[in-house]
């Protein structure tokens, strides 16, 4: 069953547009560059397309994958024009998405008959965690929603405050303790107010530190059983925020994540000032974690649902 409406608003695809302006600069006067002078896909422009969408942050092995799609299409049409290049990569790269991302969402919905529903938010400290935390208090409120925030990253005073300033800039209440309490006591708290205030949604934030995943999963996993004795199946969803500008950087946090907790969605954040826009392609690919948001400016609003379909559009456009 899908929760999601299917109609995207003008406003929000020219700020999708707007955003991956600079990738998709980049990507196509490559793509020019490596086509000047040839009438059909060959060997040497399939060399060349492999070293732009790697070059495009896109990954090595989804990289691989695409360039093995189309070489399936060049031998089934011997003579495959280069025209017809950005066409058949539009829709190879949507297929690609397609076994990982829906491609329906286009609001800001939560599942029906799950109250608290219950969002875990992880990442490394800078790429936009809290920030993002904040867009996603705004946009449920804006849905209609009533929203708690629980400040569980409690190793920073700074992550605490800045939570705290989203909260009242937002207009929705938060539960936080003092810097070095315990994450999964504010966690609880968090979810006690959350079932008594009869709360929608819950977004908890946690300690972005990497240094020894041993220790990380274990505090996880403490936040998560603590959750559990107020809210039986909580969280619902846990969203790890990357940060898009960083190329393979981005895959290096996944991958380090993924391995120390269970990763169920993902945001790519600071797509709007990069040309590395290629990263949500490759990430949703390797992990098989789909994309739920995508951060694509600096406003409020900036933060949006992912559709393959929008993006993929907007990409090649």
């Amino acid at each position: 069953m899908s929760f999601f409406k299917k109609i995207f608003s003008s406003e929000k695809k020219e700020t999708l547009d707007k955003g991956l302006e600079k990738s998709k600069t980049s990507f196509f006067s490559k793509l020019t560059k490596a086509v000047a002078g040839k009438s059909k896909v060959d060997d040497e422009v399939l060399d060349n397309l492999e070293e732009i969408l790697v070059s495009s942050d896109v990954g090595v092995n989804t990289t691989l994958k695409i360039i093995t799609r189309i070489e399936k299409r060049v031998s089934e049409d011997k003579f495959l024009g280069t025209e017809e290049l950005n066409r058949i990569l539009h829709e190879e790269i949507a297929g690609l998405l397609s076994e990982t991302n829906s491609g329906e969402a286009t609001e800001f919905v939560i599942p029906i008959n799950t109250k608290p529903y219950v969002l875990m938010v992880v990442g490394v400290n800078g790429v936009g965690k809290t920030t993002t935390i904040g867009k996603l208090a705004f946009q449920f409120k804006k849905a209609g929603y009533k929203v708690v925030l629980g400040a569980a990253d409690t190793f920073r005073a700074a992550a605490i405050d800045q939570l705290q300033i989203w909260a009242d800039r937002v207009g929705v209440p938060i539960v936080r303790q003092n810097m070095g309490s315990d994450p999964a006591s504010v966690a609880f708290d968090t979810l006690q107010s959350a079932v008594a205030h009869n709360a929608d949604i819950v977004i908890i934030d946690t300690a972005g530190r990497l240094h020894n995943k041993v220790n990380l999963m274990n505090e996880l996993t403490k936040v998560k059983r603590v959750m559990q004795k107020v809210v039986a199946d909580a969280p619902h969803d846990v969203l790890l925020v990357i940060d898009g500008s960083t190329g393979q950087n981005a895959f290096e946090q996944a991958k380090q994540f993924t391995a120390a907790t269970e990763v169920t969605s993902l945001a790519v954040t600071k797509l709007d000032g990069t040309a590395k826009g290629g990263v949500v392609i490759g990430i949703s690919d390797q992990f098989k974690i789909p994309v739920k948001y995508i951060g694509v400016g600096e406003g409020i609003e900036d933060l949006q649902v992912f559709n393959k379909y929008e993006f993929v559009d907007s990409f090649f456009k």
